[in-house]
């Protein structure tokens, strides 16, 4: 059911009237996706829902995988892991590695520096097994949270992206829900981890590949990848001020394209909009129908500050609605999401944002579930 607020705003921008600059993404890169997730607006978007193999940007499925681990007390950094010898005879310096030898116990800790930023096969070997006791128990780990995060597109087959004859794929969109929640839901954890210039294991210096960190105001990660037959791609994000961008570059066919493309696309999304607040934390948003509940109605608002972007220079008219699958079913918990704001603009993609509930609506008791049964047959 949607429910609209028929409420329409103006949003002016600094500058001269007139429109986004076109993105900087050549015509043979086949993906590339641009979000602000200050406001979930697609910049930029190009086949965002094709499937592809994401190579070692399958790590970072890894990495929010054990963040998530942490975050509920169920794996320590400080713990530590042991390289078995049959792990070893598959994965010692297969591909990119932290140079861990067979028997070597690793701490979570520099476990997860090596995944993040030297893009450690070996390391997420020692990870998956020693957190899940197999492979294939940490895959099936991966890929519940993929489905919880409604990554609906995507399934991987192990925990560092090497190539499997096809079983991981993703698309741009569900990767770019993966940044999202690396980046908001384990803030601190990301911060820790991500944005590394470089790494030294076991005697080995190495550099991280990341195009963008260290090169772009802001940038912070996340996770290149390459195999012959996925090409050169990144997952990246940056944030200035309150506005932070991810980004997804896929099928490039050399790793100086992907680079430039990425590093020009993001500067492009800080560049050519301009993020302006609609709205502040705590504003309420009409309400929402709840069947047999305490109440009838309970009120929307937001947990967080709604932004929009618009192109600099662009004056634009914003319609608002409240879109939601209802009657909501009793008892709904305030803070619970429970509706979407959709923010639409002519010419660009429609922003959903969550709406959560303002408080409390408690099941309804006996005899207010048979009133209520009554009012609905008399209307």
């Amino acid at each position: 059911m949607k429910r609209f607020l028929g409420t329409v705003l103006a949003v002016a921008a600094l500058g001269v009237p007139g429109h986004a600059a076109p993105a900087p993404v050549p015509d043979d890169i086949p993906i590339a996706m641009l979000v602000d997730l200050s406001s979930g607006q697609v910049l930029h978007a190009r086949n965002i829902d094709r499937r592809f193999v994401p190579a070692s940007i399958t790590k970072a499925m890894t990495v929010y995988s054990a963040f998530d681990l942490i975050a509920q007390g169920k794996l320590r950094p400080e713990q530590t892991f042991t390289f078995s010898e049959a792990a070893a005879k598959e994965w010692r310096r297969t591909g990119s590695t932290m140079f861990l030898e067979p028997g070597q116990e690793v701490t979570v800790n520099d476990l997860l520096m090596g995944i993040t930023t030297v893009s450690a096969n070996d390391g997420s070997v020692v990870l998956g097994e020693g957190v899940a006791g197999s492979l294939d128990g940490w895959v099936r780990i991966m890929n519940a949270n993929a489905r919880a995060l409604g990554m609906t597109q995507s399934h991987f087959g192990n925990p560092n992206g090497f190539p499997d004859g096809g079983r991981t794929f993703t698309t741009a969109r569900d990767l770019v829900t993966l940044g999202r929640a690396l980046t908001t839901e384990h803030a601190a954890l990301y911060r820790r981890y991500f944005g590394h210039r470089g790494l030294r294991t076991n005697g080995f210096a190495q550099d991280n590949h990341d195009p963008l960190t260290g090169r772009v105001e802001g940038a912070d990660g996340i996770k290149t990848g390459f195999t012959n037959q996925a090409g050169f791609g990144f997952l990246g994000s940056a944030q200035r001020g309150d506005r932070r961008l991810v980004l997804v570059v896929a099928g490039a066919a050399e790793e100086s394209q992907r680079d430039e493309t990425a590093r020009a696309l993001m500067e492009w999304g800080f560049d050519n909009f301009q993020s302006t607040q609609l709205f502040a934390r705590g504003a309420e948003f009409g309400s929402a129908r709840v069947q047999d509940g305490s109440a009838s109605e309970v009120t929307l608002t937001t947990d967080h500050p709604i932004r929009f972007s618009v192109p600099v220079g662009a004056t634009r008219k914003l319609s608002l609605a409240i879109a939601y699958d209802g009657p909501l079913r009793a008892p709904v918990r305030a803070g619970e999401t429970v509706a979407e704001l959709v923010i639409s603009v002519d010419g660009m993609e429609p922003s959903r944002v969550p709406l959560v509930a303002a408080e409390n609506v408690a099941k309804a008791g006996f005899f207010r579930r048979i009133r209520n049964a009554l009012v609905r047959l008399v209307s």
